[in-house]
């Protein structure tokens, strides 16, 4: 029985035990990356695909006589026709809750670098500024403390929750959102009235037709100058060229931003401009822990072999 991993670099840089996946089927064909003109070759024949971002659309489904399975190697499953694996009897499942620790890290590493100015001091200590301080340390950027400050979540899920569990650590106040587009929740304020009270705002939420340019330039007005926001989320999910506008005039204290609105920005983007103050831009890495891609894997593994055991998990079809 045939299992094809469709873009295996997408998750493992060769720092990876896959024992896991080795054990629960008898064949394996790994592909570092599969361009949309190989895929149809490379899953036929295959019970299980792995797939990360790789499209599989109904013709592909269609032409895999022999496909059982799809485990997409993510949360997310907009890569996989669903509706058509629905009627061609594949199932599909996906991984939930593997990346929580690292994004949890990586967005506080982003808060902590922007609000203690991390990165300015770091350049001024590598152009020679502190040598020539006329007394023991430097004060040319402002230092703010996160403690005592209120953190707006947007997206209050596993990794929302998560946040807010060291946010509260750290000594801040946390405030959550309604859900875009959802039903209003006691506890939970509007995102107009949660927007003017938060010192900063992490997005958690999957990016659709609710959430789609859901911070913009009036929500950026909405909110405090010296506010700070993080986006380990989606890319759409902010107005990129307004986010630069409200940085360059100081409406807005500062931002970490881990995605963008096309990953990778081969056609270059707003946020990737030089003069941008207090800004962190980051690769799309805040999940990407070693620790966190292998409990990919595993999870993968795991989902595997509950199917042929006829116990499936996490399926989303």
């Amino acid at each position: 029985m045939l299992g094809v991993f469709l873009d295996r670099d997408t998750a493992d840089n060769g720092d990876l035990d896959l024992s896991a996946l080795e054990a629960v089927l008898p064949d394996w064909k790994y592909y570092g990356m599969s361009p949309p003109d190989t895929v149809a070759a490379r899953i036929k024949g295959a019970a299980v695909v792995v797939s990360n971002k790789v499209r599989l659309d109904e013709t592909l489904l269609r032409q895999a006589g022999d496909l059982r399975l799809i485990c997409v190697a993510a949360t997310g499953t907009n890569n996989v026709d669903l509706d058509a694996a629905t009627r061609l009897g594949i199932k599909v499942c996906n991984v939930r809750a593997y990346a929580t620790p690292s994004v949890v890290q990586h967005v506080f590493a982003l808060l902590l670098a922007l609000s203690t100015r991390l990165l300015d001091y770091h350049r001024a200590v590598r152009a020679g500024r502190w040598q020539q301080s006329p007394y023991f340390c430097l004060f040319d950027y402002p230092v703010g403390e996160v403690a005592g400050k209120r953190l707006g979540v947007v997206g209050y899920g596993e990794l929302g929750r998560g946040i807010a569990a060291v946010a509260k650590a750290f000594g801040m106040q946390v405030l959550i959102a309604q859900r875009p587009g959802g039903k209003s929740v006691a506890g939970r304020l509007p995102l107009h009235e949660l927007l003017p009270q938060v010192d900063v705002l992490s997005l958690h939420c999957p990016l659709n037709a609710h959430t789609r340019g859901l911070i913009g330039e009036r929500e950026l007005a909405q909110m405090k100058p010296e506010a700070i926001l993080i986006n380990t989320a989606r890319g759409g999910i902010v107005d990129e060229r307004a986010l630069v506008k409200a940085l360059r005039e100081g409406r807005l204290g500062g931002a970490g931003i881990d995605v963008l609105s096309e990953e990778p920005p081969v056609h270059g983007n707003p946020l990737l401009e030089a003069d941008i103050p207090n800004l962190i831009v980051t690769p799309h890495v805040a999940w990407a822990s070693r620790e966190s891609r292998q409990r990919l894997i595993d999870a993968v593994a795991e989902n595997i072999r509950a199917y042929f055991n006829e116990s499936p998990q996490n399926l989303v079809t």
